[in-house]
């Protein structure tokens, strides 16, 4: 293994997983895994990149250093010659942490500095110009996620949240420097001195050649756009082989849930349920147990075949009048835990192909599974590739991100998960 990736979500680890496996041409990619959690053993032996999937986001701080810690121990024994820390490409955290932290300890474990922290990624809308980052053409603290139920981002000056969060003053590489190429961007990075250095990019070109600059620099951390530059570091070297080509999807049964409270998430659901059978989950009822997992499974084998979704989403305004009736962790610990004994039973029951929408609901899925590696198949939608897993009984995932997919993401999805 020679790229090594510590993802703080389970949507984001599939987001990196799928730019490091396409690549950029004419090098293309790398041949890569996406880990659930840290793994107990060695990595397959023909895997050039792995991607280890942590649900550390919005855990206290010390456990998500802890957990990210020994991710980073695991993949530096498999030979990982650099290390990506990949947070969301909106700087999902709150004012204390977790991306300073994590980053910091990272950075201190591998003894080093100047390590680069740029969440862009403009191919989803989200670009960095002198430290502040833009969702389309709002900054981030007007684009809707000042209304993120656990990680609330109200101020675009990430060099300035980071900076709350981080125990040294943060730097800054200004896009007048990235413009330059990756020679004027190395040398930026040589020359400060402090430890983490926030670096503009608005444009994938910007990207490659941040990833062109960062070569040897044993971390980088960033959204999953951080990594469009970094295959071809390995394979110009001689060193990767690099991908072989996409796999196959899944035949079988099919789910949707969905998690994520996000204006693209509701939309994505208003345009599904219009011709679907759907599924809306009571927060009132799961909190007195009178909806279960059970209804939910009975539901959708009941609509096999018609693409049946199960959805808690609710506008920013009813999730906070939950927060306030029942208590923001109480509430996403339920949720979580429904959403995951829902997922295990329809496994258990025949279903072969999931979707999942959210970061927070992808890894309580995810984790209940417990699939152990995945493959990384062909691009659904910008960010979100097929995830397929290799046991007796293979299942197909699609793992998406709140703000990611087009309208039609679903039906898209469940199309892809079966190889079409």
């Amino acid at each position: 293994m020679l790229l090594g990736v510590i993802a703080d979500d389970f949507t984001g680890a599939s987001d990196i997983a799928n730019t490091i496996a396409k690549g950029l041409q004419p090098h293309g990619g790398l041949r890569t895994a996406q880990f659930l959690g840290i793994p107990t053993q060695p990595s397959p032996r023909d895997v050039e990149a792995g991607v280890v999937a942590l649900k550390s986001r919005s855990v206290p701080v010390e456990e998500a250093v802890a957990q990210s810690l020994a991710a980073l121990d695991w993949l530096l024994a498999q030979g990982c010659q650099q290390i990506v820390f990949k947070y969301c490409s909106t700087f999902d955290s709150t004012r204390e942490g977790n991306i300073g932290p994590v980053a910091e300890a990272l950075a201190a474990a591998l003894g080093v500095r100047g390590v680069v922290a740029c969440p862009a990624f403009p191919g989803a809308g989200r670009t960095v110009y002198m430290g502040h980052l833009f969702v389309q053409d709002r900054l981030l603290n007007e684009s809707g996620l000042q209304n993120h139920p656990l990680t609330p981002m109200t101020d675009p000056d990430i060099r300035r949240w980071l900076g709350y969060q981080a125990k040294s003053p943060v730097g800054l590489v200004p896009h007048g420097v990235v413009r330059q190429g990756d020679l004027a961007i190395r040398a930026a990075l040589a020359a400060t001195e402090n430890s983490m250095v926030i670096v503009d990019a608005i444009s994938d070109e910007d990207l490659v050649n941040i990833g062109s600059a960062v070569l040897g620099h044993r971390l980088v951390t960033g959204g999953s756009g951080i990594a469009l530059g970094l295959p071809a570091n390995f394979i110009k070297r001689g060193l990767a082989k690099g991908n072989l080509g996409t796999t196959n999807g899944v035949e079988g049964p099919e789910a949707v849930l969905a998690g994520s409270c996000s204006g693209a998430t509701r939309g994505q659901i208003d345009l599904h349920k219009a011709d679907h059978p759907a599924f809306a989950i009571d927060v009132d009822r799961v909190m007195s147990g009178e909806t279960t997992s059970e209804d939910i499974v009975a539901f959708i084998r009941s609509h096999r075949g018609r693409a049946p979704l199960a959805y808690s989403s609710a506008t920013p305004e009813d999730v906070r009048d939950m927060q306030a009736k029942y208590g923001r962790d109480v509430v996403a610990e339920k949720l979580d835990g429904l959403f995951a004994e829902t997922a295990r039973k329809l496994v258990t029951s025949g279903v072969t192909r999931l979707v999942v929408a959210g970061g927070e609901t992808s890894g309580a899925v995810v984790s209940a599974l417990d699939l152990g590696a995945l493959t990384i198949g062909q691009e659904i939608d910008p960010g979100v590739p097929v995830l397929l897993s290799h046991g007796e009984k293979p299942i197909a995932l699609a793992l998406k991100s709140g703000n990611f997919g087009s309208p039609d993401f679903f039906v898209k999805a469940l199309k892809r998960l079966s190889g079409r």
